[in-house]
C-alpha cells in the first residue's frame, strides 16, 4: 500500500479525544481498513475477547449526538440506529490482526504510528506549558520589582511637601502693643 493513499494528518484528524481516552471511531476505522462498518463490526463480534474495555467500548446515546455535533464528517451517524464503537490505539491495532487483510496490517501500523506521533507532540507541548508557566511568573516577579524601584524613583523626583512652619517671627494682632497699658 502507497503510504500516500491515506495521509498521517487525515488519520490524526479522526482521532478523537472520548471518556478521557484518544479513539477513533468504528466507521472511520472501517473506511481506512476498506471495509464496511457492518463487516469491522462482524469481526469485532466474532473475536470479542480480544477487545476487552480498554481497547473498545461503545458510546453513548449522548456521545454520539456530542461527536455528531462537533465532527462534520461523521454527520452519516446522525441517522444510525446503533451507537457506533469507539477504539483505542490498542483496539485498532487489534482490528488489523482481526481482518486479516495486507491493508488491514498496513493501516493498523499506520495508525498506531499516526497515535504515537499524537502523544509525542502532545508530550513537547506539555514540556513547552512548563516552561512558559516559569517564565511567566519570573518574569511576573521583575514585574513587581520594576514598579517598585519606579515608585520608589517617583517619590524621589517629587519636590518637598510645604508642611513645614515658615521659618521667623509672625506677629499676630492679639498681642498688646508696646507702651500701652
Amino acid at each position: 500500500m502507497n503510504k500516500t493513499l491515506i495521509p498521517a494528518e487525515s488519520i490524526g484528524q479522526r482521532i478523537l479525544l472520548i471518556r478521557g481516552a484518544k479513539v477513533m471511531l468504528d466507521s472511520d476505522l472501517a473506511e481506512l481498513y476498506g471495509v464496511t462498518t457492518k463487516a469491522l463490526n462482524q469481526a469485532v463480534r466474532r473475536n470479542i475477547d480480544r477487545f476487552p474495555a480498554d481497547f473498545m467500548f461503545r458510546l453513548t446515546k449522548q456521545e454520539k449526538q456530542e461527536v455528531v455535533t462537533n465532527c462534520d464528517h461523521l454527520a452519516k451517524l446522525k441517522f444510525s440506529s446503533t451507537l457506533p464503537y469507539a477504539f483505542t490505539e490498542h483496539g485498532a491495532l487489534m482490528l488489523g490482526n482481526v481482518l486479516k487483510s495486507e491493508r488491514a496490517i498496513e493501516v493498523s501500523l499506520l495508525v498506531v504510528r499516526t497515535f504515537v506521533q499524537l502523544r509525542e507532540m502532545l508530550s513537547s507541548h506539555k514540556e513547552l506549558a512548563v516552561k512558559l508557566e516559569a517564565l511567566e511568573r519570573k518574569i511576573g516577579s521583575h514585574d513587581q520589582a520594576i514598579a517598585g524601584l519606579i515608585d520608589a524613583i517617583r517619590q524621589l523626583m517629587a519636590p518637598p511637601a510645604q508642611n513645614k512652619r515658615p521659618i521667623g517671627f509672625i506677629a499676630t494682632d492679639a498681642a498688646p502693643e508696646k507702651g500701652k497699658k
